[in-house]
């Protein structure tokens, strides 16, 4: 049988220990805030009747309903990333919402086997990081779609993967509608049934995991890297003010 006292101390000779510090529970305990919840809603296609907004349009009735504060974003007028300076209006007020928002929801019609070019649009244009800031990191998120044929899940798969690539905390509930020009009625609304049910299922998932991530995302998304990078960042800006003194 192996011995495994040796991993009570254990030898980590490529541990930086000026930053390592490991995860403490305390510092997820502390005083949990009171506000709504604020959620951004964003949906995937321009189409007058379009079914993603509709079914956002149900998520953020089933959201005020828990408490929430939601916003939307329009993303008629959206320009297609890189065609125009960042300083765009509407590319600003979607990074503005982004940063107001503690969880997202996003809502994209299943085109070609993904989502559509229109959701893939917005979350193109919300950056990684901009002055310091991350605009969707910490953010939880809920991802839904809407087919014209049978029930799929490629496009909330390929929001998955983009909601973990822009470092935001999926929700493992989703809502997948097929044939939603059948299951929508002439007022927009979906039925009482189990598709009904899905979403609010999802929606009540949401509210839950933003309860519990936005008090404590700051600690939730504090990397070993990122410490070891600012640290590189705040040592090469104090030589260069010191070169300068001394030049």
């Amino acid at each position: 049988m192996m011995d495994d006292a040796h991993l009570d101390r254990p030898e980590l000779p490529a541990l930086d220990r000026a930053h390592f510090r490991a995860p403490d529970q305390d510092r997820l305990a502390g005083p949990a805030s009171r506000h709504p919840p604020r959620i951004l809603l964003l949906h995937g296609s321009l189409r007058q009747r379009s079914y993603s907004r509709l079914l956002a349009d149900e998520a953020q009735r089933l959201l005020i309903a828990m408490g929430c504060e939601t916003r939307r974003f329009d993303p008629a007028g959206l320009p297609l990333p890189d065609a125009v300076d960042p300083s765009h209006p509407k590319v600003q007020e979607l990074r503005a919402l982004s940063l107001w928002s503690e969880g997202q929801l996003w809502s994209s019609p299943e085109r070609h086997g993904t989502l559509s070019g229109v959701m893939k649009c917005q979350i193109d244009w919300l950056p990684l990081s901009e002055g310091g800031v991350r605009p969707t990191q910490g953010r939880t998120l809920a991802v839904v779609q809407v087919s014209g044929g049978s029930q799929s899940f490629n496009a909330v798969n390929a929001m998955r993967l983009l909601g973990r690539w822009m470092r935001m905390v999926t929700i493992p509930n989703q809502s997948s509608v097929p044939k939603a020009f059948e299951l929508f009625d002439a007022a927009g609304r979906l039925p009482a049934g189990a598709h009904y049910e899905r979403l609010v299922d999802v929606c009540e998932e949401l509210v839950r995991f933003t309860w519990l991530v936005h008090d404590n995302a700051a600690e939730l998304v504090d990397r070993y890297s990122e410490r070891i990078e600012k640290a590189g960042k705040a040592a090469a800006a104090a030589r260069s003010i010191a070169e300068a003194r001394t030049g």
